[in-house]
């Protein structure tokens, strides 16, 4: 049985099908190159902002605040793309556990890239909710807040979830900023600008079941800064 020859349009047919899908592929291409160049581009530069903020942060002197051990549990929560989590990473230790929590995806998928790349599995990425963290209950040895509980639109309900997360006898610590003068506003107004005192911060803590350890009301004080960083540390009893 002879077969029909292939007509000239059903070649020039196929040969655009071939042309369109080259194009398609070859732009994906481009699209993916861009992608990780601005990727490696955004990487480099927060490990540039990273170590400027080093030099003020006093990260070890928070983290040790934890009273980590390895092996253990810890709560990174408001991790961002992961200063904190990826530094209490090797605190814990491979037999360990960061829970890095962000009520934000693209931070979150920054962390995931860079604990891959640095071999750094033992942090999980949790996206979690304004008023819940979605935490595992009883099972950490440590939470850390920094630089975001005045944040919180709910701090009740948070400090309730992360009182649950925590072993008895876990640590608790924020740190975060508040106004350089003492002042008299009320919590509500200086979570507005985005800063809270201390002592507007300890009672809410305390409400929560927290038995309060330390209190610093001037842990990082640059002259330049119009902030004041305080450190608390509580335990859940």
């Amino acid at each position: 049985m002879r077969r029909k020859p292939i007509s000239d349009a059903n070649i020039q047919r196929a040969y655009r099908v071939r042309i369109t899908l080259f194009l398609i592929v070859a732009f994906l291409l481009v699209l993916l190159l861009i992608c990780l160049s601005q990727g490696l581009q955004t990487l480099n530069a927060l490990g540039q902002v990273e170590r400027e903020r080093d030099q003020w942060q006093r990260p070890a002197d928070v983290i040790q605040a934890l009273n980590l051990r390895e092996g253990g549990a810890v709560v990174d929560l408001g991790s961002g793309v992961g200063y904190f989590a990826l530094k209490l990473s090797p605190v814990v230790g491979k037999r360990g556990r960061v829970m890095a929590v962000d009520i934000l995806r693209e931070p979150l998928a920054f962390l995931w890239v860079r604990s891959f790349l640095r071999n750094q599995h033992n942090i999980d990425v949790i996206r979690g909710y304004p008023d819940d963290p979605r935490l595992p209950t009883g099972v950490a040895d440590g939470v850390l807040v920094a630089n975001t509980y005045h944040e919180l639109a709910r701090p009740k309900p948070i400090l309730y979830h992360l009182f649950q997360s925590l072993k008895p006898g876990g640590r608790l610590v924020i740190v975060d900023h508040g106004p350089r003068s003492a002042g008299g506003e009320s919590r509500e107004i200086e979570g507005q600008h985005h800063e809270l005192r201390p002592e507007l911060v300890e009672p809410e803590v305390r409400q929560a079941g927290f038995e309060i350890i330390s209190r610093q009301d001037r842990f990082i004080d640059q002259p330049n800064d119009d902030h004041v960083w305080w450190l608390i540390v509580a335990r859940k009893p």
